[in-house]
């Protein structure tokens, strides 16, 4: 406790507090939280930047650009929003080259309604499907441009066909671009946060530290985990602002 201070007036958690403000362990603790609180940011952004986005968006892992897997989900048509909308079982999935010729690989919907396809060529193909009393789907598309591939089934007669063309319409590369954008983002608040756990640590700057700090909350790391180290260390780090050589607070 610093010197004039009456301690007749001042309650005993008054006085732990003002014995932590002045304890310059308190102050490295919040350090380091805020540090490893950064460093988990870093870490997350490095993973997320070193991964490719575009993979994970289209499902596939394997790193060859040439191949890409196929997985979608058929449901039935909605029937006066009160009927329909659920997956349905056994429907025959066909995969056709885009002239339509036979490629020999079909499959059948699940009981959730789902399919797939592995190791395809990335070539325009079609997807046709076909179920009893049903309006038959063909989609024309490249294998990995889609994450998932909804179909709706609409009752009818199956030799009518509804052709859907997706080439043109795949957005994997724009969300690849935000997914970098975002890791870059993390990445970059990581430091922002250990820079203020290293500015905590020097007690130069109470307002630098507490900017940087809170930039780095933004990070991410460990999901949560992260920004709550760095939220818990800037709690401990307010308290002792009176040790930093310029200890102006932010809304000073």
């Amino acid at each position: 406790m610093s010197e004039g201070e009456d301690f007749d007036n001042l309650s005993g958690i008054e006085i732990w507090l003002s014995d932590l403000s002045h304890d310059s362990a308190t102050r490295i603790a919040g350090a380091i939280l805020i540090i490893i609180g950064g460093v988990m940011g870093v870490i997350l952004g490095i993973l997320t930047i070193s991964a490719n986005p575009t993979e994970i968006l289209s499902g596939s892992l394997e790193g060859d650009d040439n191949y890409a897997d196929i997985a979608g989900i058929v449901n039935t048509a909605l029937i006066d929003n009160n009927t329909g909308g659920e997956p349905l079982e056994g429907v025959k999935i066909t995969l056709l080259n885009d002239d339509g010729t036979a490629t020999g690989k079909e499959t059948y919907t699940d009981s959730s309604g789902r399919f797939t396809f592995t190791e395809l060529s990335r070539k325009s193909s079609i997807i046709y499907a076909t179920f009893p009393d049903n309006i038959s789907v063909k989609i024309l598309l490249i294998p990995g441009d889609h994450a998932q591939i909804p179909i709706t089934m609409t009752p009818g007669d199956e030799s009518k066909i509804n052709e859907i063309d997706w080439t043109g319409d795949s957005q994997l590369s724009d969300s690849a671009y935000l997914a970098t954008i975002i890791a870059i983002f993390t990445l970059l608040s990581g430091i922002s946060g250990i820079a203020g756990g290293l500015e905590v640590l020097n007690s130069n700057s109470y307002r630098k530290a507490w900017w940087l700090s809170f930039i780095g909350l933004w990070s991410r790391g460990g999901l949560f985990i992260g920004p709550l180290m760095i939220l818990i260390g800037m709690g401990i780090t307010s308290i002792t602002k009176s040790q930093f050589k310029s200890n102006n607070t932010y809304d000073e």
